[in-house]
């Protein structure tokens, strides 16, 4: 006996398929084997099969439906392979050997195979997992939010699956299996960016260049259409790696390996960064790094197209430059504007965030600071706030607002303070800018300290707009800041950066969540506001759900996009569920959940603990004392934990000794608390 969830709902025997009647018996079934040798609570049963309300016979049903497979089963001999369906006061139980479940051994065969270590063992198990699909998961169930979560997760599963194997194909150097084999997954999924990274590197090793080029650019513009961002880390690594490989010696063909000059192996991730692209986007989009391709003829820096920063929307950057042309002043060439520079200035920044709502106080606080001619200092402001809340956006729209302020140009960059790969190193931001600038590529210097000096240099007389996006700590910060009194520059954080203000006379500028007011226009902008407007009260559950963080209201309004029958209150629902909530609160690779991970894994591992203990309070509200009986610290070390959180925005001081932990974050600490355990949570990072 055998049960599929990796296409229609099915049981056989034999040859013979079982007759499991309808939609809802075959969604009974499908969620005992999402859960195999686990009680199932009928209640749960009951919220999954019933899109609206359920009826007042809803138990009624549901007893009858499991009345009617267990008899179904008994049919079949369900007793001879040691499967019962048993009952557990209000609950159920499907206690079965796991192996009999398709979804479980994909799981095993995908775990067993290793695309980079052992290539050709992997070939065969991926191929034999991917077998076992025979079209979308859970095809035959109801279509509620519960059942739309898990075919989700189930088809990531084998999306990454098909992944493994063109990089194992491309490890082998079968680069023509592996663009076949990547090239139908992404025409199904054109905006799942590691998939068209893969084929991207795929057709080039084929000395398909152009076609590989065109699927970014074709990527690009969906991304941008679809969902208001740019491309994320390694579909711009691809991207970057393509165009280095072609300047080191043309595109390969055949079974040729990676150029000399592409950094990475062919795989998923690449270029100039290590992330998987997910970290998505405090409140307006998601994240790419604002480092640029080097040039093509070895004349000029080729900006990426959408290359940005982690927070929010991007899009193109509208700099000029991208056919090989010299840009910005020449080395040593004078500052300020019309000063004779031969080519155009840089202009990098990434496109105004979609539809930005807001922040006017903000803007106004960036303004104050930034353009104070008064005290003959180049102004510095930091962002800073919680992972989610929109920091980039709010940079790079006071940017766009005011750059007719510097008309000597606009330099951008990612830091990559926190994101899945290492951050960026001064030297690799201040080598694109030099370039930028229009530095010749053989005087970059290649020690960070040379190149800062000149890079100050250059500005000194400029009138330059310098935005760091995603720093994360003020050391990382330093080396980029320009001299000029007549520069300026904002950093975005999710850290305070106190160190800058020390020593650097930065001026904070915070940003907080939206209230209800807010997220409600929000909502409206993305949904329509007459889609609002017939349900206010569930627009301001939803804005309590998604604790007004503009990247949590975005994937909820997502969600809704996609389900334009839905109202509001039935996503309200759903999100009333704290085990699915993170999970819903998601939009293809980007969520609350991935910016949270990013937060977290450059904690200490005393302070990973810390906020996982805190996790475990009641309503998110504790004082120290209450902090350290959790956590089980002594007084001194809780508290220097509390202000290492504090710092981070992963914790909220409210008034001396009054700490708050959101919603989210609570969540999020504990599912990390449950999968890893305490000694695996948290990273290598110190906390600052």
């Amino acid at each position: 006996m055998e049960f599929s969830l990796l296409g229609p709902i099915a049981v056989t025997t034999g040859s013979a398929e079982l007759s499991l009647g309808p939609a809802k018996r075959r969604s009974v079934l499908a969620l005992l084997l999402l859960q195999p040798n686990t009680t199932v609570p009928l209640e749960q049963l009951i919220d999954s099969l019933w899109e609206e309300e359920p009826p007042e016979h809803a138990r009624t049903v549901v007893q009858g439906h499991v009345s009617r497979l267990r008899a179904t089963l008994a049919e079949g001999g369900a007793e001879a392979y040691g499967i019962e369906l048993a009952t557990h006061g209000s609950a159920y139980l499907l206690r079965l050997p796991e192996e009999l479940i398709d979804a479980h051994r994909f799981g095993e065969l995908v775990a067993l195979a290793r695309p980079e270590a052992a290539p050709a063992d992997a070939v065969p198990l991926l191929r034999e997992a991917l077998g076992l699909w025979r079209g979308p998961a859970l095809t035959g169930t109801v279509t509620s939010p519960p059942f739309a979560a898990a075919a989700h997760a189930l088809e990531e599963r084998r999306l990454t699956a098909v992944e493994a194997l063109g990089r194992a194909h491309g490890t082998l150097g079968e680069h023509e299996q592996a663009a076949a084999i990547l090239y139908s997954a992404a025409v199904n999924h054109p905006l799942r960016e590691g998939l068209i990274a893969g084929l991207m590197r795929a057709l080039f090793h084929t000395g398909r260049q152009s076609d590989a080029l065109e699927w970014f650019h074709r990527t690009r513009r969906l991304l941008n259409e679809e969902l208001g961002v740019d491309p994320g880390e390694r579909l711009r690594g691809a991207y970057e790696e393509i165009l280095r490989a072609e300047a080191a010696g043309g595109g390969r063909t055949g079974a040729a390996k990676p150029a000399s000059g592409a950094r990475g192996t062919g795989g998923t991730s690449g270029g100039t960064t290590s992330g998987d692209g997910r970290s998505g986007t405090s409140g307006e989009g998601r994240s790419a790094t604002g480092g640029g391709a080097r040039p093509v003829d070895g004349t000029a820096r080729t900006p990426v197209p959408g290359s940005a920063g982690t927070d929010d929307a991007r899009g193109d950057t509208g700099a000029p430059g991208t056919d090989g042309t010299s840009q910005g002043t020449p080395a040593g060439g004078r500052g300020g504007s019309g000063s004779g520079r031969t080519g155009a200035p840089p202009r990098l920044l990434p496109r105004p965030p979609a539809r930005f709502l807001g922040r006017e106080d903000q803007l106004a606080a960036l303004t104050t600071v930034l353009t104070d001619g008064t005290t003959g200092e180049s102004p510095l402001a930091v962002v800073a706030g919680p992972a989610g809340v929109g920091k980039t956006a709010c940079a790079v729209q006071w940017a766009h607002l005011y750059a007719g302020s510097f008309p000597d140009g606009q330099l951008f960059a990612d830091l990559r303070g926190f994101g899945e790969g290492d951050e960026a190193a001064p030297a690799e931001i201040l080598g694109d800018f030099l370039l930028a600038l229009g530095t010749p590529p053989e005087r970059v210097p290649s020690s960070a300290q040379a190149a800062s000096a000149l890079f100050r240099s250059l500005v000194a007389e400029r009138r330059l707009l310098v935005v760091l996006d995603n720093a994360r700590s003020s050391a990382q910060v330093r080396p980029l800041l320009p001299g000029g009194p007549h520069c300026a520059t904002v950093v975005t954080s999710r850290s305070r950066l106190d160190g800058l203000v020390a020593t650097d006379c930065a001026r904070p500028v915070g940003l907080q969540t939206l209230g209800h007011e807010e997220g409600a226009a929000l909502l409206g902008a993305m949904l329509g506001p007459d889609r609002v407007a017939e349900d206010p009260a569930a627009a301001r559950e939803l804005v309590d759900l998604c604790d007004g963080l503009p990247l949590a209201l975005r994937a909820a309004a997502a969600q809704l996009t996609a389900r334009p029958r839905w109202r509001l209150a039935r996503l309200a629902a759903a999100l009333r569920d704290e085990r699915r909530r993170l999970a819903l609160l998601s939009a293809e690779d980007t969520g609350i959940a991935a910016a949270l991970r990013m937060s977290v894994a450059r904690l200490s591992a005393d302070d990973a603990r810390l906020l996982s203990a805190l996790a475990t309070s009641a309503d998110g509200h504790l004082n120290a004392s209450l902090a350290a009986a959790l956590a089980g610290y002594d007084p001194e070390r809780t508290q220097d934990g509390l202000d290492r959180l504090t710092e981070m925005h992963l914790v909220d001081e409210e008034a001396t000794d009054v700490y708050t932990i959101s919603t989210l974050t609570q969540l999020f600490a504990r599912d990390e608390r449950g999968e890893g355990g305490e000694s695996d949570t948290g990273g290598t990072g110190d906390g600052s």
